[in-house]
Protein backbone atom coordinates (compact mmCIF):
# COMPACT_ATOMS: atom_id res chain seq x y z
CA UNK A 1 0.00 0.00 0.00
CA UNK A 2 1.68 3.33 -1.24
CA UNK A 3 1.09 6.66 1.75
CA UNK A 4 3.51 8.14 3.97
CA UNK A 5 5.98 5.61 6.11
CA UNK A 6 7.02 6.48 9.55
CA UNK A 7 10.18 5.59 9.09
CA UNK A 8 12.24 1.96 8.90
CA UNK A 9 10.89 -0.38 11.64
CA UNK A 10 13.34 -0.42 14.51
CA UNK A 11 14.27 -3.88 16.54
CA UNK A 12 11.37 -3.22 18.63
CA UNK A 13 8.76 -2.30 16.16
CA UNK A 14 9.24 -4.67 13.73
CA UNK A 15 7.54 -7.48 13.02
CA UNK A 16 8.84 -11.19 13.30
CA UNK A 17 6.04 -13.26 13.44
CA UNK A 18 3.90 -13.65 10.72
CA UNK A 19 6.03 -10.47 9.09
CA UNK A 20 3.74 -10.58 5.78
CA UNK A 21 1.27 -8.79 8.23
CA UNK A 22 2.69 -5.95 9.22
CA UNK A 23 2.14 -2.29 7.85
CA UNK A 24 4.44 0.50 8.40
CA UNK A 25 2.88 3.16 6.62
CA UNK A 26 1.47 5.65 9.11
CA UNK A 27 -1.75 6.18 7.55
CA UNK A 28 -2.17 2.90 8.20
CA UNK A 29 -0.95 3.24 12.12
CA UNK A 30 -2.66 6.41 12.43
CA UNK A 31 -6.29 4.36 11.33
CA UNK A 32 -6.22 2.00 13.67
CA UNK A 33 -5.86 4.63 16.38
CA UNK A 34 -8.41 6.62 15.49
CA UNK A 35 -10.83 3.64 15.31
CA UNK A 36 -9.90 2.43 18.54
CA UNK A 37 -10.51 4.10 22.08
CA UNK A 38 -9.23 1.61 24.48
CA UNK A 39 -5.33 1.09 24.81
CA UNK A 40 -3.30 -0.93 27.22
CA UNK A 41 -0.08 0.31 27.85
CA UNK A 42 2.25 -1.86 29.69
CA UNK A 43 5.46 -0.72 31.56
CA UNK A 44 7.91 -1.60 34.85
CA UNK A 45 6.33 -0.61 37.73
CA UNK A 46 8.20 0.75 40.73
CA UNK A 47 8.52 -2.75 41.93
CA UNK A 48 10.38 -4.19 38.69
CA UNK A 49 7.40 -6.43 38.38
CA UNK A 50 5.76 -5.93 34.57
CA UNK A 51 1.95 -4.26 34.81
CA UNK A 52 -0.67 -3.62 31.45
CA UNK A 53 -3.53 -1.39 32.14
CA UNK A 54 -6.31 -0.76 29.85
CA UNK A 55 -7.07 3.14 29.46
CA UNK A 56 -8.44 5.62 27.27
CA UNK A 57 -6.47 7.80 24.74
CA UNK A 58 -6.94 10.19 22.13
CA UNK A 59 -4.16 11.08 18.64
CA UNK A 60 -3.26 14.65 18.02
CA UNK A 61 -0.99 14.38 15.31
CA UNK A 62 2.04 12.79 16.35
CA UNK A 63 0.75 12.24 19.77
CA UNK A 64 -0.97 9.91 21.74
CA UNK A 65 -2.28 11.09 24.88
CA UNK A 66 -3.10 8.81 27.56
CA UNK A 67 -5.68 9.39 30.20
CA UNK A 68 -4.49 8.25 33.95
CA UNK A 69 -5.50 8.96 37.67
CA UNK A 70 -2.51 11.08 39.59
CA UNK A 71 -3.54 8.64 42.23
CA UNK A 72 -2.43 5.02 39.79
CA UNK A 73 0.41 3.72 39.58
CA UNK A 74 0.76 3.85 36.13
CA UNK A 75 1.33 7.65 36.23
CA UNK A 76 3.76 7.15 39.61
CA UNK A 77 5.40 4.78 37.41
CA UNK A 78 6.15 6.91 34.25
CA UNK A 79 6.39 10.24 35.99
CA UNK A 80 9.95 9.32 35.56
CA UNK A 81 9.83 8.75 31.68
CA UNK A 82 10.32 5.18 32.08
CA UNK A 83 10.03 3.38 28.63
CA UNK A 84 6.37 1.87 27.83
CA UNK A 85 4.18 0.14 25.34
CA UNK A 86 0.89 0.87 23.99
CA UNK A 87 -1.20 -1.55 22.20
CA UNK A 88 -4.49 -1.60 20.55
CA UNK A 89 -6.43 -4.11 19.24
CA UNK A 90 -9.72 -4.01 16.55
CA UNK A 91 -11.22 -7.10 16.00
CA UNK A 92 -12.84 -7.51 12.41
CA UNK A 93 -13.91 -10.93 12.89
CA UNK A 94 -13.89 -14.87 13.96
CA UNK A 95 -11.97 -16.89 11.01
CA UNK A 96 -13.47 -20.16 11.59
CA UNK A 97 -11.86 -23.30 10.12
CA UNK A 98 -11.88 -26.64 9.19
CA UNK A 99 -10.00 -27.82 12.02
CA UNK A 100 -9.12 -25.71 15.65
CA UNK A 101 -5.62 -25.58 14.69
CA UNK A 102 -6.48 -23.25 11.86
CA UNK A 103 -9.40 -20.92 13.44
CA UNK A 104 -8.31 -17.44 13.63
CA UNK A 105 -9.16 -13.61 13.97
CA UNK A 106 -9.70 -10.65 11.34
CA UNK A 107 -7.71 -7.88 12.96
CA UNK A 108 -6.08 -4.52 12.89
CA UNK A 109 -3.45 -3.98 15.40
CA UNK A 110 -1.02 -0.55 16.62
CA UNK A 111 1.74 -1.14 18.58
CA UNK A 112 3.93 1.73 20.05
CA UNK A 113 7.27 1.98 22.07
CA UNK A 114 8.74 5.23 23.88
CA UNK A 115 9.14 7.34 26.88
CA UNK A 116 5.69 8.37 28.56
CA UNK A 117 6.43 11.77 29.54
CA UNK A 118 3.36 12.91 32.21
CA UNK A 119 2.22 16.16 31.00
CA UNK A 120 2.16 18.84 33.49
CA UNK A 121 1.56 22.28 30.81
CA UNK A 122 -2.08 23.41 31.76
CA UNK A 123 -3.14 24.36 28.80
CA UNK A 124 -1.47 21.25 27.39
CA UNK A 125 -3.33 18.97 29.79
CA UNK A 126 -6.72 21.01 28.75
CA UNK A 127 -6.23 20.84 25.21
CA UNK A 128 -5.23 16.69 25.71
CA UNK A 129 -8.01 16.11 27.78
CA UNK A 130 -10.26 17.73 25.29
CA UNK A 131 -8.78 15.49 22.44
CA UNK A 132 -9.41 12.14 24.38
CA UNK A 133 -13.59 13.56 25.04
CA UNK A 134 -13.28 14.05 21.26
CA UNK A 135 -11.79 10.99 20.39
CA UNK A 136 -14.32 8.55 22.12
CA UNK A 137 -17.43 10.71 21.32
CA UNK A 138 -16.66 13.12 17.84
CA UNK A 139 -18.46 16.00 18.91
CA UNK A 140 -19.01 15.95 22.09
CA UNK A 141 -16.58 18.19 23.49
CA UNK A 142 -17.88 21.66 22.27
CA UNK A 143 -21.37 20.74 23.98
CA UNK A 144 -19.38 20.50 27.77
CA UNK A 145 -18.50 23.39 30.15
CA UNK A 146 -14.89 23.90 30.20
CA UNK A 147 -13.04 22.10 32.76
CA UNK A 148 -12.24 23.84 35.78
CA UNK A 149 -8.94 24.24 36.98
CA UNK A 150 -9.84 21.68 39.99
CA UNK A 151 -10.94 18.97 37.42
CA UNK A 152 -7.69 19.83 34.85
CA UNK A 153 -5.10 19.15 38.10
CA UNK A 154 -7.39 16.02 39.52
CA UNK A 155 -6.81 14.58 36.52
CA UNK A 156 -3.28 13.12 34.73
CA UNK A 157 -2.28 12.80 31.42
CA UNK A 158 0.75 11.08 29.90
CA UNK A 159 1.92 11.84 26.00
CA UNK A 160 3.67 9.66 23.76
CA UNK A 161 5.36 9.66 20.20
CA UNK A 162 4.59 7.94 16.92
CA UNK A 163 8.09 7.83 16.33
CA UNK A 164 8.28 4.07 17.31
CA UNK A 165 4.67 2.03 15.99
CA UNK A 166 4.34 -0.72 13.45
CA UNK A 167 0.68 -1.90 12.85
CA UNK A 168 -0.22 -5.71 11.92
CA UNK A 169 -3.36 -6.78 9.96
CA UNK A 170 -4.92 -10.43 9.89
CA UNK A 171 -7.74 -10.25 6.72
CA UNK A 172 -9.52 -12.71 4.61
CA UNK A 173 -10.60 -16.38 4.99
CA UNK A 174 -9.23 -19.57 6.51
CA UNK A 175 -6.17 -21.38 5.45
CA UNK A 176 -7.39 -24.77 5.77
CA UNK A 177 -4.91 -27.70 5.13
CA UNK A 178 -5.82 -29.74 1.58
CA UNK A 179 -6.49 -33.07 3.82
CA UNK A 180 -9.08 -30.91 5.38
CA UNK A 181 -10.60 -29.15 2.39
CA UNK A 182 -13.32 -31.63 2.18
CA UNK A 183 -14.41 -31.95 5.84
CA UNK A 184 -18.34 -32.09 6.95
CA UNK A 185 -17.23 -28.70 8.90
CA UNK A 186 -18.73 -24.73 8.19
CA UNK A 187 -15.83 -22.62 7.30
CA UNK A 188 -16.22 -18.95 7.18
CA UNK A 189 -15.94 -15.64 8.51
CA UNK A 190 -17.85 -14.68 11.02
CA UNK A 191 -17.82 -10.24 10.89
CA UNK A 192 -17.65 -8.85 14.08
CA UNK A 193 -18.02 -5.09 15.07
CA UNK A 194 -18.56 -2.26 17.99
CA UNK A 195 -22.13 -0.76 16.82
CA UNK A 196 -24.03 1.61 19.17
CA UNK A 197 -27.21 0.78 20.68
CA UNK A 198 -30.07 3.11 21.24
CA UNK A 199 -29.49 6.21 23.68
CA UNK A 200 -30.69 5.69 27.29
CA UNK A 201 -31.27 8.97 28.47
CA UNK A 202 -30.17 9.91 32.34
CA UNK A 203 -33.47 9.93 35.00
CA UNK A 204 -32.82 13.84 35.52
CA UNK A 205 -32.30 14.18 31.37
CA UNK A 206 -34.25 17.14 30.10
CA UNK A 207 -32.50 17.52 26.92
CA UNK A 208 -33.01 15.88 23.50
CA UNK A 209 -30.23 13.10 21.99
CA UNK A 210 -27.96 15.53 20.20
CA UNK A 211 -26.81 14.24 16.84
CA UNK A 212 -23.28 13.47 18.06
CA UNK A 213 -24.91 10.51 20.04
CA UNK A 214 -27.84 9.52 17.73
CA UNK A 215 -25.01 9.51 14.42
CA UNK A 216 -22.21 8.06 16.41
CA UNK A 217 -20.29 6.14 14.37
CA UNK A 218 -16.79 5.18 14.70
CA UNK A 219 -14.38 6.32 12.15
CA UNK A 220 -13.43 3.88 9.29
CA UNK A 221 -16.89 2.10 10.18
CA UNK A 222 -19.88 2.30 7.82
Amino acid sequence: MDGHHAGPPSERTKVRRLPERAAYERERIEAVLDEGFVCHLGFAGRDGRPVVIPTTYGRDGDTVYVHGSPAAGMVRSLRGGLDASLAVTLVDGLVLARSAFHHSINYRSVVLFGVAREVTDPEEKARALDVIVDHIVPGRRPALRPNTPKEIQATSVLALSLAEASAKVRTGPPVDDAEDMDASVWAGVLPLALRPGEPVPDVANRQPVPEHVTAYRRPGRD
